[in-house]
């Protein structure tokens, strides 16, 4: 029997409704897998990764001041912290595409493309502040092609990604046809002063990243937007279930990801004053290997911007290190995949310690 001629609906709130307590349960799954765990402040620092490659940085800073007399000093140092910038940047956003349990193999290519966009508008008689608003329209529409095709079509993200890089290195190629671009304009002395410059004795680059750093730990650690990031990357279907705009969200982090790497293109290419269809090749293999060695989790669901930061500095410094002290340069990928090698059996171990 019912009342008003108009059928009585279910009522789906109770108890009885499996589909709401499901998803109730997945909501509460998504929240509690971002809050922080109540530990003892020593036992939280030990069993973070990030806290033993901020170490490792600190011992190998200090041994190398020791070691040689050319390390500390004030120009070097202003190289070093100049240089790992430019991979910092790019990190940030890459930490939260893996965070998602995604991948960018693109960043690389990106800032060359952005590179090369900025000094071709530039070159063109354009102000500086038309080339940077080129270089992020550039970006963000390959970072929102690579979340399209990741998080709509469904290719995996290696997939996506690696066709990005071929794509946007070309277009970098058909966009300058192939050659160095070196004058940029009536701004060029802006586009060297911002990219080369210092303010207070602090390369600019590094201000940049230390910015762009505190933005990026505020934006994962206090907005629903970084709980939401994580929550995907802990467990995706879970986050679907509890209401999570996943796919938005994916589109999102590719775009910062491509972002920033615009971003390091703008600040690489006035250090450098000029750019070739060259720069920034390979770069993406160091900007992995910075989130990674910062914490950052391949399977998702892991990573921070200060790992991020310090990953890319450690990179920097064993780089410096090794031309330093005579060591042959050819090293490097050796000495850089170790920390990788480490930084992931370091976590695995973790892992294993959590699950006893």
């Amino acid at each position: 029997m019912h009342h008003n001629g108009s059928p009585r609906r279910a009522d789906t709130s109770g108890p009885s409704s499996p589909s709401v307590k499901t998803a109730d349960h997945m909501s509460g799954m998504v929240e509690t897998g971002v809050e922080t765990r109540t530990v003892g402040p020593l036992s939280f620092l030990v069993s973070r990764q990030t806290f033993w490659v901020f170490v490792a940085a600190l011992v190998a800073f200090v041994s190398l001041s020791l070691a040689t007399d050319t390390f500390a000093t004030q120009q070097n140092l202003f190289n070093v912290t100049r240089n790992f910038a430019f991979v910092g940047i790019i990190a940030l956003g890459m930490t939260a595409v893996i965070i998602t349990g995604g991948i960018d193999l693109s960043v690389g290519s990106v800032l060359c493309l952005t590179g090369m966009v900025l000094g071709v508008v530039m070159n063109a008689g354009f102000s500086i502040w038309a080339g940077i608003a080129a270089v992020c329209v550039t970006a963000l529409i390959i970072g929102a092609v690579n979340g399209v095709l990741i998080a709509y079509v469904g290719l995996p993200p290696f997939v996506a990604t690696l066709g990005m890089l071929a794509i946007a290195r070309s277009l970098a190629m058909v966009a300058s046809g192939n050659r160095m671009i070196y004058d940029f304009g009536p701004d060029q002395g802006t586009l060297l002063a911002i990219g080369g410059g210092n303010t207070f004795g602090i390369a600019n680059p590094v201000i940049v990243l230390a910015a762009l750093a505190l933005l990026t730990g505020y934006l994962f650690r206090w907005t629903q937007w970084g709980r939401h990031v994580f929550a995907i990357g802990g467990n995706e279907q879970a986050a679907t279930l509890a209401g999570i705009p996943v796919r938005g969200i994916k589109v999102a982090v590719y775009m910062i990801s491509a972002l920033t790497a615009g971003v390091s293109g703008i600040l690489e290419v006035g250090w450098l004053g000029a750019v070739t269809t060259n720069l920034g090749q390979s770069m993406e293999l160091a900007v992995i290997a910075a989130a990674v060695i910062g914490g950052a989790n391949l399977s998702g669901g892991v990573g921070t911007a200060f790992g991020a930061v310090i990953g890319a500095a450690l990179i920097e410094i064993i780089r410096n290190s090794l031309l330093l002290l005579g060591v042959d340069a050819f090293w490097q990928g050796t000495f850089v995949g170790s920390f990788i090698l480490l930084a992931v059996t370091f976590d695995r171990f973790r892992g294993w310690l959590l699950a006893d």
